[in-house]
């Protein structure tokens, strides 16, 4: 049955696949080890390396030495183009291809100091999701998954708007906790959006009968012979996949929101994603992953940047606030940023054709709600951004912070697998206490 071939990687609720056989009545969620004001996660991903110096960290000082040569720096030191606006009450420091996300600057906390040791895209994009540049690691969204489960059993706990099949691995966490791949966008049919979501062979109420049919035949079985997990586990994940014909394209449908909401959001490639994101934790979807790549700006960093924001800038502010409105935001932590950033330095002359390239030694990003200390900028780049000056952030202290928000301490969160127990954090992390509100 094609629809059964999806909900293995939207599996139930998060639980092991014995915990899930012996809920007979439902997957409801599980508990945190500390109470946490954050219940869902919306990951806005800024695929390509966004330049933190153009961005979120100014450095008003590098202007006097632009042109100059640095010491261990190719090419000449490169000011950022753009001015910038100190806005809100909290004065955070945003760059003006940001105008909508300068108005919620008092929502945000932005970590000015994150680093890690890989700068390149692949296994730096991998490193993001899964605390592993090489080696095959659950996502961030699976451990959530499998920590807390899910909140509402006829929708994936875990769903995927574009990215790379290592965003959404479940790895060697049960099937329950893989994220779901859909093909959200304009001018997909609704109940094409999850691939297989609808037989094409079947009605709904035949496709009832030949459930109820295959449950009888596989309970005999397992009473017969002995029980049998990973029978157990399909059988709930054809009756997921059932139930989500209904549920999944209904809270795809962004066209049931009012005008005026779908009016803040804008017309941007990532405005329909970032509703649709929405909707998803507001009927308990768990973490919503968003693709929002293509900041790769080796070349016209000053032309292409703006497109970028300009994709994210209106769509970001809009969720934030949108989520304050109706009460989700205290509850929905929001994390935007990349893989790495980009140096001060230009590998030419600076003109209208500069690009930074790959740089990993700092960089930032922005959260915002889910408990988070609002307002506030946490940790500080170098005098010309190339390097962590107060308060480092490893990517891995970001994973730890991530974990404590939702109510989780990174060191327990653990899987035995190989004789081994895993966490996200591997070995490292510590929790930036000084992001939390």
């Amino acid at each position: 049955m094609q629809i059964g071939s999806l909900a293995l990687g939207a599996l139930l609720s998060g639980e092991s696949q014995s915990e899930a056989a012996a809920n007979e009545q439902g997957h409801p969620a599980k508990q945190p080890h500390f109470p946490s004001k954050a219940k869902h996660v919306i990951h806005i991903f800024a695929g390509g390396g966004p330049s933190h110096l153009d961005t979120f960290d100014w450095k008003p000082g590098m202007r006097k030495d632009s042109g100059k040569s640095v010491a261990g720096l190719g090419g000449v030191l490169w000011p950022t183009p753009f001015e910038f606006q100190q806005s809100g009450k909290s004065g955070l420091a945003i760059s003006e291809i940001f105008p909508h996300l300068q108005q919620e600057a008092d929502e945000l906390c932005i970590v000015r100091s994150l680093h890690s040791e890989v700068p390149a895209h692949g296994p730096g994009a991998q490193f993001m999701h899964t605390g592993s540049a090489v080696l095959t690691r659950p996502s961030l969204g699976s451990w959530l998954l499998y920590g807390l489960g899910t909140e509402n059993e006829n929708l994936p706990g875990f769903v995927c708007l574009g990215g790379e099949v290592s965003w959404r691995q479940a790895a060697f966490l049960p099937s329950a906790c893989q994220g779901t791949r859909t093909n959200f966008k304009s001018g997909v049919p609704l109940d094409r959006i999850i691939p297989n979501l609808r037989s094409e062979f079947s009605t709904l109420e035949e496709q009832r009968r030949q459930l109820d049919y295959m449950r009888k035949i596989n309970e005999q079985h397992m009473l017969s012979v002995q029980r049998d997990e990973q029978l157990e586990a399909r059988i709930e994940s054809f009756e997921l996949a059932f139930r989500m014909q209904a549920a999944a394209t209904e809270a795809f449908d962004i066209s049931k929101e009012p005008e005026s909401v779908r009016a803040a959001y804008g017309k941007t490639r990532l405005s329909d994603k970032l509703l649709c994101a929405r909707r998803l934790v507001e009927r308990g979807v768990r973490f919503v992953q968003v693709d929002a790549s293509g900041w790769d700006n080796h070349f016209s960093l000053e032309s292409a940047i703006r497109v970028n924001a300009r994709d994210v800038d209106q769509p970001a502010a809009a969720l934030i606030a949108d989520l304050r409105s109706r009460g989700l935001l205290e509850q929905t932590l929001v994390l935007w940023g990349g893989e790495f950033g980009r140096p001060p330095n230009t590998s030419g002359r600076i003109d209208e054709k500069s690009g930074r390239d790959h740089w990993s030694k700092v960089y930032c990003c922005w959260l915002a709600g889910g408990g988070v200390r609002a307002g506030t900028a946490f940790g500080e780049s170098d005098e010309i951004g190339a390097e962590p000056g107060r308060d480092p952030v490893h990517l891995h202290d970001l994973h730890a912070t991530l974990l404590h928000l939702m109510g989780f301490d990174h060191t327990r969160l653990t899987y035995r697998y190989n004789g081994r127990d895993f966490r996200l954090t591997d070995n490292f992390g510590k929790v930036m206490h000084g992001m939390l509100g």
